[in-house]
């Protein structure tokens, strides 16, 4: 006789069980080593069929994960020494730079050399001149190492720029994204441009101070960094504009848009999940299969780990996109079959329910990072939200038409610059409001208790529901 413990699971599930395993256990590192030979002795319950295995297999992905984080965090001793210390440390700029609200440049530096050694790990720094620093260059700072934060290694507080070295060609994405911003800025004016820039390229640091705080009170930072959104909205109109040659040819541009879209972009913590669900999700479709995003959600995590363990170690932005993605891919289609039945959802009411569900799982990591609540987040997406793809969509044509026809991009420009002045002026409007933003002390036991009461929810809306969260693919 079966019982519950003794049916068979899919191996599907069994993978999803030691990516899950694999990502708690690098995590885990910052609190306690377990150590190599039981990880690989246990690995041996992957194999096993029943839903007892189960146990065992996230089990194992846990001490591969620790012993895998251990590794990478022991290599990243000798830049601790240097804590305390004046150094002089040169490295590469791995993102763009960012421009904090107290007039400081930041920066994420990889490739640490100092005095001519080589050092693991991601260093962030900042400093008040504003030279001309962008993404790939190597520059050389002196300055106080402290101890870092999150997933950074080390931090040097308003350190001094000694040297920007910029090489030829360089990063060719970035140059693409610049060269095509400054036909966008001919027919477009500022704040506009930056903001259809960033809708286009996630350029989130050309945005002016005050308007970049405004989206951040209302909640609409998401649709101005590079995401998974803005990924998807243009991975989807490649796939069904070439799918009516062949499922070949919409595959290559489908592709196409996703290292395009990272290339210039860069590889940051949100665009390295959505670049992957994207291709993973892409490449279901193409042989006609569904991903479960209970499966999906930890393979990417654990893809993304194995490749930079430090996201596992606090990296916001990285907590954030994964929190997000399940907010849309998992309580966004039960809240629509709950309330609304089988019946498909239109546009507005669709943006709606993914907004609230971003917005329910992302709660509990902003609070507890930052202590503030945004009353106007939903409103705010409401209104602007289903406008981003025309708005891209008019922004594009603008750059093209600068591009090539200068003499004309003023005038086609005009649609563009009126939708987004519409989505500047309410995106500052909304933050305005003396209740927009509340600052808030919540514990973090109640937070977690937030999280379980999220997930029991979502059990009870599918027992009653019997949806099929596979159905739900993010690409098609």
């Amino acid at each position: 006789m079966r019982t519950w413990l003794t049916h068979p699971v899919h191996i599907s599930w069994r993978l999803a069980a030691l990516c899950a395993g694999f990502v708690s256990g690098v995590a885990s590192v910052l609190i306690v080593t377990i150590g190599t030979p039981w990880a690989l002795l246990s690995l041996s319950a992957v194999l096993l069929r029943r839903r007892a295995a189960v146990i065992f297999v996230v089990l194992s992905g846990v001490m591969v994960g620790n012993w895998y984080g251990g590794v990478v965090y022991d290599a990243m001793s000798p830049a601790r020494e240097l804590y305390g210390r004046q150094v002089l440390i040169e490295g590469v700029v791995v993102e763009d730079p960012s421009l904090s609200q107290s007039g400081e440049l930041t920066l994420r530096l990889t490739n640490i050399r100092v005095e001519g050694r080589h050092y693991e790990g991601i260093v962030w720094a900042s400093f008040t001149k504003d030279p001309d620093v962008r993404r790939s260059d190597r520059v050389t700072l002196r300055g106080l190492y402290e101890p870092g934060f999150g997933t950074f290694i080390g931090m040097m507080r308003q350190a001094t720029l000694e040297s920007v070295v910029r090489s030829v060609p360089g990063d060719l994405g970035r140059v693409i994204r610049d060269w095509f911003a400054d036909a966008v800025r001919l027919g477009i004016s500022e704040p506009q441009a930056s903001l259809g820039i960033g809708f286009l390229t996630g350029q989130k640091s050309a945005l002016p101070l005050d308007l970049s705080e405004a989206l951040q009170i209302a909640g609409l930072t998401h649709i101005v960094v590079a995401s998974g959104y803005n990924l998807t909205i243009l991975v989807r109109l490649a796939r069904r504009l070439f799918v009516k040659y062949s499922k070949y040819w919409s595959m290559l541009a489908s592709f196409g848009m996703i290292v395009g879209f990272i290339s210039m972009t860069g590889l940051s913590p949100s665009m390295t999940r959505a670049g992957i669900v994207s291709a993973l999700s892409l490449l279901a479709w193409s042989y006609g299969r569904s991903s479960h995003p209970l499966v999906l959600l930890p393979l990417v995590a654990a893809i993304t780990v194995a490749w930079q363990p430090s996201y596992a170690w606090g990296d916001l932005g990285w907590q954030l996109s994964f929190a997000a993605f399940f907010g849309v891919m998992v309580i966004a289609p039960l809240l629509q079959r709950y309330f609304f039945g089988r019946d498909p959802p239109g546009i507005l009411r669709q943006v709606l329910g993914e907004t609230i569900a971003a917005h329910l799982v992302t709660l509990p990591l902003i609070v507890a990072s930052f202590g503030v609540i945004s009353h106007v987040a939903i409103v705010a997406n409401l209104l602007i939200v289903p406008l981003v793809p025309l708005a891209m969509l008019l922004t594009f044509m603008t750059g093209v038409c600068g591009l090539l026809l200068p003499m004309l991009v003023d005038v086609v420009a005009l649609p563009a610059a009126w939708l987004l002045g519409y989505m500047t002026h309410t995106a500052q409007w909304l933050a305005g409001l003396s209740w927009a933003q509340a600052e808030v002390d919540v514990p973090v036991w109640t937070l977690f208790g937030y999280v379980g009461l999220l997930l029991l929810a979502c059990w009870w809306m599918k027992r009653v529901t019997g949806y099929r969260l596979r159905d739900n693919n993010p690409i098609v």
